[in-house]
């Protein structure tokens, strides 16, 4: 069995130098066009498709990403499991600049993004109390572990990452709103992400990478654009590392039911009172429920 292996790209990594037989594909979703081409290829041997989140030169804010065409792209193209790679800011003393996270948890403080494939006709619930697969966060823990002492980084087995709108970073008292929820991470990207790779019924986690403070530590310069800069380079190197050893371990994984059967007891509206051009338009996601 080998799955294909999805990841998504965010900021600082915008490619896989080391993909073989590498081609872009162009997808077109009924719901507009992805951040960029998807990149196809195989990474040591095993199936790997590559999105940009930010496109391919940086040019989408995170408010302006087309998440549900993202996902949609890559779900038609066979994506079983998909890693997302987020810079995040720390709200934690112990999660330092340079450290790795796979977070556990997510609070969604977005507003107005397309967060669901669904409506006009077609009602769906999925359960999201654990909002990431625990197939992908145990197959980063065990190669992060494994890389960890190697390449002199830290990594951290769970978290809650909270997702702000942006592009502006949080206020003071917003940081210290969040570190008193008990959150750890805060980032701009992992929602509705997680919630429409759900509904796709993609095996997904993030692994996170730390480059910042926020603003909540009154010892360190508030966050801005240069300090991240500073980092993302360093951080495409581990994470191109950490990926040599998550996509093969993934692709011959099996998907947790959490994730791949996500659908099965969500939907609520029987596929012959769907609208036709609703049933099509999803049918890539619900192909085995028509």
């Amino acid at each position: 069995m080998t799955n294909t292996v999805a990841v998504i790209g965010g900021s600082g990594i915008y490619g896989l130098p080391e993909l073989q037989e590498a081609s872009f594909e162009d997808v077109r979703t009924p719901f507009g066009a992805p951040s960029a081409a998807v990149l196809r290829g195989k990474l040591n041997g095993v199936p790997l498709l590559f999105l940009a989140r930010h496109g391919k030169h940086h040019s989408v804010t995170p408010s302006e990403i087309n998440v549900r065409a993202n996902i949609y792209a890559l779900k038609s193209l066979g994506a079983s499991f998909l890693v997302g790679i987020s810079a995040v800011g720390s709200l934690r003393e112990e999660l330092r600049p340079g450290d790795v996270v796979i977070p556990d948890q997510l609070i969604d403080r977005t507003r107005g993004r397309d967060s669901t494939f669904f409506g006009q006709g077609c009602v769906a619930h999925i359960s999201f109390a654990e909002p990431f697969c625990p197939v992908v966060r145990s197959a980063l823990l065990k190669v992060c572990a494994d890389l960890a002492v190697k390449a002199k980084f830290t990594v951290h087995a769970a978290g809650t990452y909270v997702c702000m709108e942006g592009p502006a970073f949080s206020t003071r008292a917003e940081s210290q709103l969040y570190r008193s929820w008990g959150a750890s991470l805060i980032g701009m990207t992992a929602l509705p992400e997680a919630k429409l790779a759900r509904e796709a019924e993609i095996a997904y986690g993030i692994m996170a990478m730390v480059t910042d403070y926020d603003c909540w530590k009154e010892d360190e310069q508030a966050v801005d654009v240069s300090k991240i800069i500073a980092l993302l380079s360093q951080n495409a190197e581990k994470a191109a590392m950490i990926l040599k050893g998550v996509v093969p371990v993934l692709a011959g994984s099996r998907p947790s039911e959490l994730a791949a059967q996500a659908l099965r007891n969500a939907l609520v509206t029987r596929p012959e009172h769907m609208p036709e051009e609703t049933r099509e338009r999803l049918r890539p996601i619900l192909a085995r429920y028509l």
